[in-house]
């Protein structure tokens, strides 16, 4: 079974897997590291062929990573909001949503120029960002089979937290199959 980590940009998804990976010693997958590994900066993939294009490739990227097992995969920021992605990923996954307040994905967001979805002719950073927050969190948190709120805590304490219940409720599964 994976463990997967959705939410904002600027949450943690990345951080956070690469500690949950170095705690339970698996493999991680960051699904934006792969297609820019692949295909080159998110950015350009926006800019010269699309938003639709760049979601062809991840769902490409979840069909990959879901087909196998035992991973920890942090998910671009969009990627759960295909429903296609989240079935996929549900099938041998858990999901893990990590909330982060508007005030730190601002702090954190604010001096990184490269995130295509915050770049507008008509709208401010803060304006974006509010809007994609009322658009994405509601489906962040349907789909997750837990929600972490990262204000306040360390990387390293969240990947503990995370990966202890991850090991509960995979006990608990493996229990109940024999």
């Amino acid at each position: 079974m994976n463990l997967i980590l959705c939410g904002m940009m600027g949450a943690g998804k990345t951080t956070i897997g690469i500690k949950i990976a170095e705690v339970s010693g698996r493999r991680w997958y960051d699904t934006d590291g792969i297609i820019v590994d692949r295909y080159g900066k998110i950015s350009d993939i926006f800019e010269y062929y699309g938003e639709n294009y760049f979601r062809k490739i991840e769902t490409e990227i979840v069909k990959e990573l879901a087909s196998r097992d035992r991973l920890v995969i942090s998910t671009g920021g969009g990627l759960v909001l295909k429903e296609e992605n989240t079935a996929l990923l549900k099938k041998n996954g858990l999901i893990v949503f990590l909330r982060a307040s508007f005030e730190t994905l601002v702090k954190r967001l604010k001096v990184d120029g490269t995130r295509p979805l915050l770049q507008s002719n008509t709208e401010s950073i803060r304006e974006r960002l509010v809007r994609l927050l009322e658009e994405r969190t509601p489906i962040y948190q349907s789909v997750a089979d837990l929600i972490v709120d990262v204000d306040g805590k360390t990387p390293e304490e969240l990947a503990r937290e995370i990966y202890g219940w991850y090991t509960e409720i995979d006990r608990c599964k493996g229990a109940g199959a024999q």
